[in-house]
């Protein structure tokens, strides 16, 4: 890895790069079966599993993209070519930047597949230039990679930097619906994906669904306030201010991140003694954060409206505990880690200070998953 600053790097070596997508591809993996286990001991439901899950394998589409694009990375294709930047620093993921290329790669992927012979004719003419020049078709194999990374972006359902709500129907027909909305980003401030839940009635003549005014007003209102650095209390007061027959009952975002590696980050404190310590074999060296915010209303009110209306506003349960929740504005916040059994077993081992207080769900060599 090559510093470009202090926070961000470039995986400029072929095996690093290589390594760094392994490493992510089984992670995807265990953070699907860790929806499972939370789904079974009552944290999230069936259809909020679903839902995570579903951003998760989009976060897993992008990484093996993005390792079709930087399979080359260090080798010499006879073209410029740059190497995947990441935070080092305070994420372990692709900077924010990487998947504003990646978008914008995509509206281009089919001009580009027009232009580049099909996978199988470059293949066959590696195997003559092999053979004839006795070469490693280095060139060819940069133009296979380049295919098979826009191949992926046609595939589609990749996290992009913006993913727009969308909208379930949970129960509810006349005058008062219940759905479930559920959006995403890739935070740019701390280069992490960001997924929020959001459950609330509706209490307006045309279903939200359907009605052409309020819907599109929704999707906007929500991907405005998608900031990592916004407290949920700040986001559902803004909401609930601005629709007056929408009314936010739970407010729900998950941090998928950071992911630490002794091998590819500078983490500090405490995470960094443990995978120094654990000298976990290929592939278990990292642990990968999980914050769980939720915001619960607590009551309705009645405020008034116009001459003679009136309108319902909620009002938000905030933690009860040592005051903090005027600190994080939300009713609770979970913190979890996902790690191999190697790490773990020097974390129970050394205890640290504030950790006590934090979920970890642990990796078995066979993969399961198993909650302490």
């Amino acid at each position: 890895m090559s510093n470009s600053n202090s926070d961000h790097a470039a995986l400029t070596d072929v095996f690093a790069s290589r390594r760094y997508f392994s490493k992510f591809e089984r992670i995807t993996q265990h953070m699907n079966r860790v929806a499972a286990v939370m789904q079974t001991e009552g944290d999230l439901r069936k259809d909020e599993v679903e839902i995570l899950t579903s951003y998760v394998q989009g976060i897993a589409y992008t990484f093996r993209a993005l390792s079709m694009k930087y399979l080359l990375v260090g080798r010499d294709t006879g073209q410029f070519f740059g190497s995947l930047a990441m935070d080092i620093q305070e994420s372990g993921f692709p900077v924010f930047n990487e998947i504003l290329v990646m978008a914008n790669d995509a509206l281009q992927a089919s001009r580009h597949l027009a232009n580049t012979p099909p996978a199988d004719t470059l293949k066959q003419q590696m195997v003559e230039q092999i053979i004839s020049t006795r070469e490693i078709p280095t060139k060819l194999q940069f133009a296979l990679s380049q295919r098979l990374y826009y191949e992926e972006l046609m595939k589609g359902h990749m996290f992009w930097a913006q993913n727009d709500p969308e909208l379930l129907w949970l129960e509810g027909f006349d005058e008062r619906r219940r759905y479930l909305l559920h959006w995403a980003v890739y935070d740019s401030q701390v280069n992490l994906p960001t997924i929020y839940l959001m459950e609330l009635e509706d209490t307006g003549r045309t279903p939200l669904p359907n009605d052409q005014r309020r819907w599109p007003e929704v999707q906007a209102h929500l991907m405005g306030q998608a900031l990592g650095g916004l407290k949920l209390l700040t986001i559902a007061r803004g909401f609930d201010q601005g629709f007056d027959d929408l009314h936010p009952k739970r407010l729900r975002r998950f941090h998928v991140g950071p992911m630490y590696s002794h091998t590819f980050t500078k983490q500090t404190g405490p995470i960094r003694d443990v995978l120094l310590e654990a000298n976990a074999p290929k592939g278990q060296d990292w642990a990968l954060a999980w914050t769980d915010e939720t915001l619960e209303s607590e009551r309705v009110t009645q405020e008034r409206a116009g001459w003679f209306g009136t309108v319902e506003r909620e009002v938000f349960a905030l933690d009860p505990f040592s005051g903090r929740g005027a600190d994080t504005g939300a009713t609770r916040m979970d913190r979890s880690i996902i790690l191999p059994e190697r790490p773990y077993q020097v974390l129970a081992e050394k205890n640290p200070p504030g950790f006590a207080a934090v979920t970890k769900f642990v990796v078995s060599p066979g993969g399961r998953v198993l909650r302490y």
